[in-house]
């Protein structure tokens, strides 16, 4: 039992060092932010999976594309338009105006009427620029607005891939006051109509309805180091422009809009015309093929406004991520999934499908908390799963090949492509610490030596003995192979040979299927034996005759030798029987091949061989006497 575990321990010790070696690399990868860009990919993925949703029902934009402009002959839109566009819409009873568009400065005709309308409409909220960036310097809010205290901040956060994400919900200005993100000072309007005020707890998250905005950190979900000034919250998209209904400037001007469409609704004015420029990259801007597409400023006010409203007024779900240990944990498990997956199925095949359906499982997992809410990593657990099972599979192939090399040491070529193919099944079993372990087993043992060897060895000369000797040599070993056997030796002229081994037979028929084989692998020696006679007789080569012992029995096999030379091999009793045969009374004849065979082999072949009783004889080193017998042919 002990034993069974310290292998096991030995087994799986690989895989838990893969599995933490690569956990630690991939949290490690994923805190230098290398993972960042392809974490937010994952995410803006997530949106385009995700089922369209409806149009937000308390919502309208007003946009302002290029038949618009046309129709109103300029750009910047005189302030006369805007003071009209203003007036029709108040007229609808909307909840509240917002008006995306800089007005820092008077844009005539109509100035004076557009302050006044400022000034009459209490529902508009005007927009200012507040922080300077890459994108632009600062903008101000238009001045009458800003004395009523009605502005709110068209500014937006951009990641590092020009791709809007995060929602501003407020940031301070260049005096320290707290300015209103356009989105959410229209939601904010909208929901004190319905009785609904927020709550500022005691870790700075907002209380709002039946929503609770946690501020956003740093390092939440995919970020690393993010700039967080300002409060600002991950945004959970509704959409891009096409998920809020639409009504064009023109149509507005001209009555051509239903008072439904309007009433208690927020309302906001905002640029789509591609020549304005007022267009941000979003997770929807991602497409396979083609020019990205930008979503219009003012949608993107609206996805924030649609957040707020549905989070505080239907508990719809925000964006909301793990601690960072959660996280951890999460791509370890994931380490050691895939870890698992390459050990347990390591046919190569097999090892492909498993880590794909890990690979699946994992960004499924992720997608369904999205859905739900939860911003969990994707990305470090498939890199995580992938690199354990890469580097389990790499660490299997190189253990499989130090196997093979040690098998190959072990058995050389004297081993059919059968047997070793059965070996490399079963390393596992026979194999342990470089050796192949030592068992006791049921074989058949076979001694062959040549009769008069050392006479024809002093006729020849040493490289025309070599050739002759090679020639009877590979010929036999070819029958022992032919007939399952394992060539365990060779002692000068002489051949060992085992039938039975390293894979041990376990019944009554296997082992006298064995005994069969060697039996047969004799008499196929001596045939061999007489067929190359006949070729050294005509070459002028000696001719020769050989005698065999075959015994079954008890054998002890496994590795045999130092660190320096290892050898595969048997020894017993059983062996000792066998080479006892084989040089037993030399005088009894058998023509050109003797075969002598052991009182057990003689009762598993009795049936297939014509045999003879030579007797019960001594042989030498033993005390009892044995029946031996003599196979003809």
């Amino acid at each position: 039992m002990r034993s069974k575990i310290r292998q096991l321990f030995c087994e799986w010790r690989g895989v838990s060092i893969a599995a933490s070696s690569i956990a630690g690399f991939t949290i490690a990868l994923r805190c230098l932010g290398y993972l960042q860009l392809f974490e937010w990919a994952a995410l803006d993925c997530f949106f385009l999976w995700r089922p369209v949703e409806s149009h937000d029902p308390r919502i309208a934009i007003v946009t302002i594309d290029e038949s618009d402009i046309h129709y109103v002959g300029q750009w910047p839109i005189p302030d006369l338009i805007l003071a009209q566009l203003l007036q029709k819409l108040n007229s609808f009873s909307p909840r509240a105006i917002g008006l995306d568009i800089y007005r820092d400065l008077p844009v005539e005709p109509g100035h004076e009427e557009l302050v006044d309308v400022f000034e009459s409409v209490e529902k508009t909220i005007g927009v200012e620029k507040v922080v300077g960036d890459a994108y632009g310097s600062a903008v101000g809010a238009p001045p009458k607005l800003k004395e009523l205290g009605r502005i709110a901040a068209a500014d937006l956060v951009l990641d590092g891939d020009g791709k809007v994400r995060r929602a501003l919900l407020s940031l301070h200005n260049k005096d320290g006051e707290t300015v209103l993100g356009l989105g959410t000072s229209l939601a904010w309007r909208y929901l004190e109509a319905e009785g609904i005020g927020y709550e500022m707890t005691e870790d700075y998250s907002v209380k709002l309805g039946r929503a609770l905005f946690v501020r956003f950190t740093g390092n939440d979900g995919g970020y690393v180091g993010a700039d967080t000034g300002g409060y600002q919250i991950l945004l959970n998209y509704r959409g891009s422009l096409e998920n809020f209904e639409t009504i064009s400037m023109q149509d507005v001007l001209e009555g051509r809009v239903s008072p439904e469409s309007i009433r208690d609704r927020i309302v906001l004015i905002g640029a789509t015309a591609q020549s304005l420029n007022d267009l941000f990259y979003t997770p929807y801007s991602t497409t396979r093929l083609g020019i990205p597409k930008r979503t219009p400023g003012v949608a993107v006010h609206a996805n924030i406004a649609s957040q707020i409203l549905n989070a505080a007024l239907l508990g719809r779900p925000l964006l909301d991520t793990w601690s960072d240990p959660l996280e951890w944990l999460w791509i370890i498990v994931w380490s050691w999934v895939g870890a698992i997956l390459a050990w347990t199925w390591r046919a190569t095949r097999a090892t492909i499908f498993a880590w794909l359906a890990g690979l699946f499982l994992a960004i499924a997992m992720a997608y369904i908390a999205f859905l739900y809410g939860w911003w969990i990593p994707a990305v470090p657990p498939a890199i995580a799963l992938s690199g354990s099972a890469s580097a389990i599979t790499a660490y299997i192939a190189n253990r499989e090949r130090a196997d093979r090399q040690m098998v190959m040491n072990l058995f050389g070529r004297h081993v059919t492509p059968k047997i070793a193919d059965t070996i490399w099944r079963d390393r596992h079993e026979l194999l342990s610490k470089g050796k192949i372990v030592g068992r006791s087993l049921t074989a058949t043992v076979l001694f062959t030596d040549l009769k008069g060897f050392s006479a024809i060895a002093e006729q020849l000369e040493p490289a025309a003995l070599m050739t002759w000797l090679n020639e009877y040599m590979n010929a036999m070993v070819e029958l022992i192979l032919d007939h399952n056997g394992v060539v365990d030796k060779f002692i000068g002229d002489a051949v060992m040979a085992v039938f039975g081994v390293p894979i041990p037979s376990n019944t009554s028929e296997e082992i006298a299927g064995e005994a069969i084989a060697a039996v047969s692998c004799a008499v196929a020696m001596g045939k061999k034996l007489t067929a190359l006679n006949r070729k050294w007789r005509m070459q002028g080569c000696p001719l020769v005759a050989m005698r065999v012992g075959i015994s079954t029995g008890t054998v002890v096999a496994g590795s045999l030798g130092s660190s320096r030379r290892m050898d595969y091999t048997i020894i017993g009793d059983t062996v000792n029987i066998a080479a006892r045969l084989e040089s037993y009374n030399k005088s009894i004849d058998g023509g050109v091949c003797r075969i002598l065979i052991s009182e057990l082999t003689y009762q598993y072949i009795r049936d297939k061989f014509t045999t003879q009783c030579i007797g019960a004889v001594i042989l030498k080193g033993r005390q009892q006497a044995e029946r031996i017998y003599q196979v003809l042919f």
